[in-house]
């Protein structure tokens, strides 16, 4: 937030920021939804408060023709809850905007593929992290939240919290799998990070409070894929396959 901004855009930003945490929203939700209202503002010099429905037209077909559909949808959803749950207004835009259907597939790499991928990666924390999205087939950011606890070797299964939906789920645990964990578990000996960031070096990694960075994770995903040569990557969900011994 810049001084140039009024002090009302600044009081109903954080007043919006307090909504979207009480909705129970997750945080990457309340950040695209907050950017959207943050870029509304500043295309309309922060007066977004009595929008009429030929603004909203012309600034969506801003978005679209300069940005993204995704972008699009965003912003919309993060005006829409902004008049609802700030302004408690009726949302001026309605029926206005019907983005288009996508149902493409999440890129499937192959077995042999995957293994290209993990022997490639020089950095173990980062192989055992890609080795374990694959196996369990688990979202970037539910294997940034794996505890030691989410790991029931009784039961041969791991617990998945807050994942899509803010529901908690369980997978299959190979042995395979638990293996390679536990080898790893003995690296770090963290408490309760499976993945801790090695910021302080290996010998504090077991006082680590946060995981593994995400950024970290995806550029070093980029770069193996791009020497390995594959066209496919690893997004957000991969195929639950379990893989030889790395």
């Amino acid at each position: 937030m810049t001084p140039q901004i009024p002090v009302h855009f600044k009081q109903n930003y954080q007043r919006l920021l307090k909504c979207l945490r009480l909705g129970g929203l997750q945080p990457k939700t309340i950040k695209v939804y907050s950017n959207g209202v943050r870029r509304a503002g500043a295309y309309f010099d922060y007066r977004i408060d009595k929008l009429t429905k030929l603004q909203l037209t012309d600034y969506f077909v801003h978005i679209v023709d300069t940005l993204s559909w995704s972008s699009l949808k965003h912003d919309l959803y993060g005006l829409k809850f902004y008049y609802a749950k700030v302004l408690d207004k009726p949302w001026p835009g309605a029926d206005l905007v019907k983005p288009p259907k996508s149902h493409t597939l999440p890129n499937i790499i192959t077995v042999a593929q995957a293994q290209q991928i993990f022997m490639a990666t020089q950095v173990l924390s980062y192989r055992v992290f890609f080795f374990t999205l694959y196996s369990l087939g688990l979202r970037l950011g539910e294997g940034l939240s794996l505890q030691v606890g989410d790991i029931d070797a009784d039961r041969m299964r791991v617990q998945i919290r807050n994942a899509k939906g803010n529901r908690d789920r369980f997978v299959p645990l190979p042995e395979n799998t638990l293996q390679v964990l536990r080898r790893f578990w003995q690296t770090h000996r963290n408490p309760a990070l499976l993945f801790p960031n090695r910021k302080g070096g290996l010998e504090k990694s077991h006082l680590a409070t946060t995981p593994l960075d995400r950024g970290g994770i995806q550029t070093t995903l980029r770069q193996v894929t791009h020497d390995c040569g594959l066209k496919k990557e690893l997004h957000r969900t991969v195929c639950a396959i379990v893989m030889p011994h790395i």
